[in-house]
């Protein structure tokens, strides 16, 4: 029997789903309202409630998938074992600039807030903050911080309330109740097909991380049960919150015309509920960033342990884990080594990484579905077509089509590194003639 420590089974499915929350970020639909707003001529709800449609499909593969293969791993685990190692190893590859650079840009965005409020600090200390605080807290385990992430959401989650009651209460004032009804959110004059479209393209990233809870699949209590579930919920609930605020904010300013579109929400803060209000606003947004980053370097830190695990990376490095903590300690530290750079960057520029991994995942892990059933029935399994076959293969179109939307520059970042990544593979598989490493350790399903 091997004394190795292992990952620990202790999340149940609120912890999942609250991660999984945390990740998406709830108050991003503020953070970014006016431009969705600007870009669907004022409806925003529109675009939200087609973009959770288009999220659901993919949420579906993920808990099809979560059920066939219950590790840590994500998408980099569920395409290797279901179309081929090596389009795993490149899936991996891939996602990293999603999973690496995300709390990057989380901890930046959260420090250029910080930095606009108080001018005298340099943004370099409160990045720096940001990540020396989440480092600790995921070292200390995966209990420590969610403990701690109960705290920062229930935070985030009472600023969308009080936003959304001050901005009710903000529209029955001026309209009366009969103003709380109204079709323009989702379809006005100044709207179009082809605006509510563009802005579900925008929209669609806010919710982007729904699928990283399945990375702490090894630290959940019954996963085959609680995972499939957690990712549906937070693609639901995540949806349902972007759709309900965004339309509440559309009330209180309909259209799609603002002096400065992404500081639309602050502006509207201190329209609905005061100066006081709009401290408390900055300070949720503040809240959601760190906790959003807590998640987001713990799914990091995760993933470059399943890969380290399977020796596609040095598992010396990458596969180990903390003998006191039982945690990937050297995992998180590489993760707030790569925000650090985030001193150097600038939000527009480091937003273009992310998004490249992430869509090339969701098109695989949906193909991937597919490719199982393709499998399960060749071994006289017979599994449901519309659940395996239909459902996954119009996630596969919706994020491939998202996909080629990317603008040039994150295309062109994109197809770099993943060219870089075929460089790595061709030396780790011997020019492509053997499959990268196998997992060594066992599903342990639970």
């Amino acid at each position: 029997m091997s004394n190795a420590p292992a990952l620990t089974r202790t999340l149940k499915l609120p912890s999942l789903v609250l991660f999984g929350l945390a990740y998406l970020t709830p108050l991003i639909v503020l953070g970014i309202f006016g431009v969705i707003a600007e870009a669907t001529g004022g409806a925003s709800s529109s675009a939200y409630l087609v973009a959770m449609i288009a999220m659901l499909f993919t949420a579906h593969s993920y808990g099809r998938m979560a059920i066939t293969h219950p590790v840590a791993g994500s998408a980099y685990t569920y395409v290797r074992r279901s179309i081929d190692p090596h389009a795993g190893f490149l899936v991996g590859w891939a996602i990293l600039l999603d999973y690496l650079f995300l709390p990057m840009v989380i901890w930046l965005i959260g420090g250029s807030y910080l930095s606009a409020q108080f001018p005298g600090i340099p943004m370099a200390v409160w990045i720096i903050g940001f990540i020396a605080i989440t480092t600790v807290l995921n070292v200390l385990g995966i209990k420590v911080a969610d403990k701690a992430n109960y705290v920062l959401m229930a935070f985030q989650l009472l600023v969308i309330v009080f936003f959304v009651a001050l901005s009710i209460s903000h529209v029955v004032s001026g309209s009366g109740a009969g103003g709380l009804f109204s079709a323009g959110p989702f379809s006005n004059p100044t709207s179009s097909f082809g605006t509510i479209t563009a802005g579900a393209a925008i929209a669609a990233y806010s919710f982007l991380g729904f699928d990283a809870v399945t990375t702490l699949t090894e630290e959940t209590i019954e996963p085959r049960k609680n995972m499939p579930r957690a990712i549906m919920l937070i693609a639901l609930i995540g949806g349902g919150i972007f759709v309900l605020v965004s339309y509440t904010t559309q009330l209180v300013h309909p259209g799609g015309v603002f002096e400065d579109s992404s500081s639309a929400a602050s502006s509207i803060a201190l329209q609905i509920g005061g100066t006081f209000f709009g401290a408390v606003f900055l300070a949720g947004l503040v809240v959601a960033q760190f906790a959003s980053g807590l998640a987001a370097q713990a799914s990091a830190s995760r993933l470059l342990y399943a890969m380290g695990r399977d020796s596609v990376l040095p598992k010396a490095v990458f596969g180990r884990l903390n003998a006191r903590f039982h945690t990937p300690v050297v995992n998180l530290f590489i993760a707030g080594a790569v925000g650090l750079i985030a001193i150097f960057m600038d939000v527009a520029t480091s937003t273009s990484f992310i998004n490249f991994g992430a869509f090339t995942a969701f098109t695989l892990v949906n193909v991937s579905v597919v490719f199982h059933y393709v499998r399960a029935r060749r071994a006289g399994h017979h599994l449901n077509v519309l659940s395996w076959v239909v459902v996954p293969a119009i996630g596969a179109v919706i994020c491939a089509f998202l996909l080629s939307q990317l603008d040039v520059h994150a295309l062109t970042l994109g197809l770099i590194w993943l060219a870089v990544g075929v460089v790595v593979l061709g030396l780790i598989t011997h020019g492509f003639r053997t499959a990268p490493p196998e997992m060594a350790s066992e599903d342990m399903a639970g």
